[in-house]
């Protein structure tokens, strides 16, 4: 018999060679049906193959992302299988799942998959599906591996870096994979399939390399959810942040200027402004000081900072002066210019905590295809800054930035997010600076602050930064998307690598800890999530235009200009329409340009000093002074933005 310790600490006796499946069936027949994969002491395994001894086994279903990854790899064998069938001469190479479905990378050499193929691909995936083909993995020697790919450049370069007893194949029906594992018990739990497109993609993502064809493709394990997915997409179309960012006259991009490098327009400047400022505020009511730095940097700089050994190869290429020797960068990070702000004088123990704010423009060299929108760019400001304390202070300082994280997302209305505490690879620490010692104290805080914040959270092994763990803010959107928003980061290795010091209470001199932190994470791809989050329809404090005064002809332009003048004086941002059209055609131009409030003036609002008051989205609030409006637009801002404590 062999003993297995499920998830809840329950430990039951099965026969040997028993699977994940048959452990399933002996909780439920329910759960036995929806199990899709499961993972035996930490390492995933096939559901349907027997355990290797006793020890601790987890399952998963449709609700669990390693459920999901697991339905989505499957379904790329049967993509791939598909294809195959099609197209008997293509070369295949890899295919993963990813965070929404799966895509395989093929050599079509010379034939061409179009828009026109994608229904009879989806056609024939189904009706594989449906011949419920089981998966089977097997062990191959690398010999044997390389003689079956022997005509595939592709999977031998693969097997190449593969050693024997590394190498497995997985089969289903008539198909055979390079597969390293983890997939559904068989074919027929994959019940609706969407191929979404085909794009160019190089091999490895390298440039030199051959170019292949990358088939996207999703799949569920129901035609319902399909179709709930292609719904969301269709809205997800309408609340794209490049659409609504044109059609708001917020941002543009110029060829001439260069790729990846937003322009703000007047309406979206103000926008980012009022953002800057309302952080601003709350961060100076916690201690934070304002410094400025430049944009660019000696790449010495960021050579004593690592930076360089790590991302040199993703900034721009170092401009060099007719200084021999003499090389700059443009700025890629603020933090080692921080550190220098910190040593340009003298620190105790008494000064500490010191907190430096910045909203600090940096510049990486994003490949061309990965650019998008706002939210993968070339040149983006962080609202960042760095916070140096003593280790004594590092916990509380720590609980401090959650609750300026917390604080504005409250205010800001994503309240659906996860904290995700990232920490080294457990096997790897090769990637990383700085001695075990000060990284395991480093972990150990962050998950004591965030436990004591009573956040939800959850463990993510190798997704740390390169010299600290950090604490990622993982925030799901109105549509249920989930973007990684707001960052909180230990480190005790720039102050070593930057010689940092302070004097302690024992006239010693002692190395302060520093704290990274960015709430917003970049002010262009935050306000691409806002836009995409809220559809266009910001915060009421928040929005560029917050009352339009449509008077509903001419001789009332006067009454107009008057009532957009008290408002002013409330502090509203309001503007007048002064057009000569009918005020339906205004009033309809004013819901699509999201604007919150509309105020309709004619002769009866001017003979009472009124307005008739339209809600964006809601219709007609009835007729009120211009006061008692400004005092209840006023009111919900108040409401809406409490003081930070």
């Amino acid at each position: 018999m062999i003993k297995i310790t499920l998830p809840n600490g329950d430990v039951k006796e099965f026969p040997e060679k028993s699977s994940a499946l048959d452990v399933a069936k002996s909780i439920s027949h329910g759960l036995a049906r929806n199990v899709l994969s499961a993972s035996f002491n930490g390492k995933t395994v096939e559901v349907t193959e027997p355990l290797p001894g006793s020890g601790s086994l987890v399952l998963y279903t449709w609700d669990d992302p390693e459920g999901k990854q697991a339905f989505w790899h499957s379904s790329a064998h049967v993509l791939a299988q598909t294809l195959q069938q099609f197209y008997p001469g293509i070369k295949l190479t890899i295919g993963p799942a990813i965070e929404n479905g799966f895509y395989y990378d093929i050599d079509l050499g010379d034939e061409t998959i179009g828009e026109a193929d994608f229904p009879k691909i989806e056609k024939k995936m189904l009706e594989n599906a449906r011949a419920k083909s089981e998966f089977k993995m097997r062990e191959v020697s690398k010999a044997n591996a390389l003689d079956y790919y022997k005509n595939n450049e592709y999977k031998t370069e693969l097997i190449e870096n593969l050693q024997d007893g590394d190498i497995t194949f997985c089969d289903h029906a008539d198909f055979t994979d390079l597969c390293r594992g983890g997939h559904l018990p068989n074919t027929g739990f994959i019940k609706a399939v969407k191929i979404m497109n085909v794009a160019g993609a190089y091999w490895r993502g390298d440039e030199n390399k051959p170019q292949l064809t990358r088939v996207y493709g999703i799949s569920f394990p129901k035609a319902s959810m399909l179709e709930e997915y292609l719904q969301l997409l269709e809205e997800a179309k309408k609340r794209d942040h490049r659409k609504l960012g044109k059609e708001l006259g917020l941002f543009t991009f110029s060829q001439k200027v260069g790729q990846g490098l937003p322009l703000w327009l007047p309406k979206g400047a103000a926008l980012r402004e009022r953002l800057e400022n309302f952080l601003k505020k709350a961060q100076k009511r916690a201690g934070y000081e304002q410094v400025i730095s430049p944009h660019i940097g000696s790449k010495e700089l960021y050579v004593t900072s690592g930076h360089y050994a790590k991302y040199g190869k993703d900034s721009f290429q170092p401009i060099t002066t007719p200084e021999e020797g003499e090389e700059y960068l443009l700025k890629p990070m603020n933090c080692p210019h921080h550190c220098e702000i910190f040593k340009s004088q003298p620190r105790s123990y008494r000064d500490l905590p010191v907190r430096f704010a910045e909203f600090g423009t940096v510049y990486r060299y994003e490949q061309s295809g990965e650019l998008h929108g706002l939210t993968r760019v070339r040149g983006f400001t962080q609202d960042d800054a760095h916070l140096f304390c003593t280790p004594e202070q590092l916990k509380d300082e720590f609980k401090k930035v959650i609750d300026l994280v917390l604080y504005i997302f409250k205010t800001l209305d994503f309240d659906n997010f996860t904290a995700q505490i990232s920490l080294r690879d457990k096997d790897d620490h090769s990637k990383y600076i700085g001695s075990e010692e000060n990284w395991e104290k480093a972990e150990k805080a962050i998950i004591e602050a965030a436990g004591e914040k009573e956040l939800k959270t959850v463990i993510e092994y190798g997704e740390a930064a390169f010299y600290g763990p950090k604490l990622d803010f993982m925030v799901k959107d109105a549509l249920g998307r989930q973007w990684q928003l707001g960052t909180i980061q230990v480190d005790y290795n720039l102050p070593e690598r930057f010689e940092l010091e302070y004097k302690g209470s024992d006239n010693e001199m002692h190395r302060p800890v520093m704290i990274h932190r960015a709430p917003f994470g970049s002010m262009e791809r935050f306000i691409a999530v806002l836009i995409e989050h809220c559809g266009g329809n910001f915060p009421l404090w928040l929005t560029p235009e917050q009352v339009i005064v449509l008077p509903i002809s001419e001789k009332y332009a006067e009454y107009a200009q008057k009532v957009s003048y008290l408002l002013k004086n409330y502090e509203l941002r309001a503007l007048v329409d002064e057009r000569a059209e009918k005020t339906g055609r205004k009033i309809r131009d004013a819901e699509v340009a999201k604007i919150p409030y509309m105020l309709i003036v004619g002769e009866k609002e001017e003979g009472s000093d009124s307005v008739s008051v339209r809600k964006h989205g809601e219709g007609d609030l009835g007729t009120m002074s211009v006061e008692e409006f400004a005092r209840m637009v006023n009111r919900e801002i108040e409401e809406k933005i409490e003081l930070f404590n």
